[in-house]
């Protein structure tokens, strides 16, 4: 076991330690644009602390104490004042994405039963129309930056600062109880679909201390927020980085991944697999680019041979890959959805370090993760500490469905009885998901128990199993990959696939092609694809758009619409 790591109750418990432990260490740089200048705002973790502890005492003056305040917004310092305000007060926190409509924004605030809502100003126009619906139980709404006609966290800071200097600690004693529910985070989904999770904050933080033995950060290190922070991996992956007194900055979006690796000397990523991806194929394009492809093979070759005489040359080998990202990147983790092996394989052979993790929501989020040292590209890893995992109803196989039990389990869905006890049975929580444990302990996800397609002679063929091959193909944007009713018996299926073309690609490899052209280029490359597989899991039918696929604001394809869309469902 790692040493000094400590195990708290809650994040307030952390946040006061972290404050203490790494009092002048930057907790987050925010960029400020005047005009043309660019600056540099920098708040230590002394400051962090108190930037929160003023604005929750100014929520409090409010008469917000033992209520519920949702945060909608991007990434930014507020949202995390507004997060933390909340939790270190007994304030449930109410998460909530971004990219919600109008008409599920309002739909998610009714739900929630929420009494205030910090929002950043892109949301003005939607907050305006709710507020004058007054559908809500909303009483203050508080804006991330200054907004005219709107109170705003920066002005509710010095409130609570002046309530603090006039002696009033109410919020700052405040004692928190760590098993009650602290969080309400939506599951993505349309409004009626999406599950409200009650999260407690103590499985927030047993999740916090459990990737701490595993995984390991340093108070050095840089990390950039791109996951989003209403998003359960992306707001604990944010706690996780506070607990180790790493600094936080904030990327400027996809565009400018590149420019902002470099610009603050990033360190550590958290991504899904579709922004990991997107890096590597701008790493290989750059090698491709410079005729390198050679001399880069010779290169892992060289230092694989090495690395068996505990021999690491990589990062000097591969130092000009490395300074492409930026010059410090170290260590990724991805999390969401299955990681391409071939992509984690050659980011650790160019000396960063990659692992996989495996969580949902209702898990806070994190059920297994490879680790410092132990990784097997294409696994999820092992269970973390507190976690029991069984593979139960197994196949010929060993594939079964995923469950657990440990204090990160969430306390049930709000106020839906009826779905909580679906998958919350005995204390074990069902995921739906499916794998198999190899003899070393390592668990290897097969897919979603709803999206497997069970072929008529009982074969079972997971569909993202294919897309991550399909999508390695450079015409191929993303794709999505399904069952198609035979006409003859609507119980047995054809394998399909919608392909999203990379126009880009297409047109630099291709120039003006014809759509009839690249469906005959891209079939014979899927039929290769095919020769690599059991011929039950034969792909037979291809559809091709430009069109992107519907997907949730974490990237994950929205499958249920994507059939209704194809006239399946």
């Amino acid at each position: 076991m790692k040493k000094d790591i400590k195990m708290f109750n809650n994040v307030k418990e952390i946040i006061y330690n972290s404050a203490k432990e790494y009092s002048k260490n930057i907790a987050f740089t925010t960029k400020i644009k005047v005009g043309e200048e660019i600056k540099y705002k920098e708040t230590s973790y002394k400051e962090l602390l108190e930037d929160v502890n003023c604005f929750g005492t100014a929520l409090y003056d409010l008469g917000l104490e033992e209520s519920r305040v949702a945060v909608v917004g991007k990434n930014r310092y507020e949202w995390v004042v507004a997060h933390l305000g909340n939790l270190l007060g007994g304030i449930v926190s109410v998460p909530l994405d971004k990219g919600l409509q109008l008409e599920e924004l309002e739909n998610s605030l009714i739900r929630s039963k929420v009494e205030a809502i910090v929002f950043d100003e892109k949301h003005k126009e939607n907050i305006e129309k709710i507020k004058e619906n007054g559908k809500t139980n909303i009483k203050y709404y508080i804006s991330m930056g200054e907004l005219e006609g709107f109170e705003n966290v920066n002005n509710l800071i010095e409130k609570g600062r002046k309530i603090i200097e006039e002696g009033n600690n109410t919020y700052i004693n405040k004692q928190i109880d760590s098993d009650k529910m602290g969080i309400l985070l939506f599951t993505s989904g349309t409004t009626s679909l999406s599950k409200a999770v009650m999260l407690s904050q103590r499985g927030i933080a047993t999740n916090i201390y459990d990737m701490q033995l595993v995984e390991t950060f340093y108070s050095n290190d840089v990390n950039i927020a791109f996951l989003p922070f209403h998003h359960v991996f992306g707001s604990t992956g944010m706690l996780v980085m506070l607990a180790c007194g790493v600094k936080t900055v904030f990327p400027d979006g996809l565009k400018y991944v590149k420019k902002n690796l470099k610009e603050y000397g990033v360190s550590v990523f958290i991504g899904v697999p579709v922004l990991i991806d997107k890096i590597y194929e701008n790493v290989y394009k750059e090698i491709e680019k410079q005729g390198k492809e050679k001399v880069v093979n010779l290169g892992i070759k060289i230092s694989n041979f090495l690395l068996k005489f505990h021999i690491d040359i990589r990062r000097k080998i591969f130092k000009s890959i490395i300074d492409g990202l930026g010059g410090k990147m170290r260590f990724i983790i991805s999390g969401g959805a299955p990681l391409d092996k071939e992509v984690a394989k050659r980011f650790s052979e160019f000396g960063m370090h990659v692992v996989q993790g495996y969580g949902l929501t209702e898990t806070s989020p994190v059920i297994a993760a490879e680790g410092d040292d132990f990784v097997k590209p294409g696994s999820i890893g092992r269970p973390m500490k507190h976690v029991e995992l069984e593979i139960v109803n197994k196949d010929e196989n060993g594939i079964g469905e995923i469950r657990v039990k440990g204090p990160n389990v969430m306390l049930g869905y709000y106020e839906d009885e009826e779905r909580t006890k679906e998958v919350l049975k005995d204390g074990w929580f069902y995921t739906g998901d499916l794998a198999y444990i190899d003899n070393e302990g390592f668990i290897f996800i097969t897919g979603r128990q709803k999206d497997m397609i069970v072929l008529k002679n009982g074969k079972k063929v997971f569909p993202e199993e294919l897309e991550i091959l399909i999508n390695k193909l450079p015409e191929v944007e993303e794709c999505f990959v399904y069952g198609m009713p035979e006409k003859e018996d609507k119980n047995d299926f054809k394998i399909s696939v919608k392909v999203v073309i990379n126009e880009l690609a297409v047109k630099e490899k291709y120039g003006d092609i014809e759509e009839a052209e690249l469906h005959k280029i891209i079939w014979a490359k899927i039929k290769e694809v095919n020769k690599t597989l059991p011929q039950y899991k034969y792909i037979k039918n291809m559809i091709l758009t430009k069109e992107p696929l519907i997907k949730t604001t974490t990237n994950k394809i929205k499958r249920n619409e994507e059939l209704k869309a194809l006239n399946i469902v």
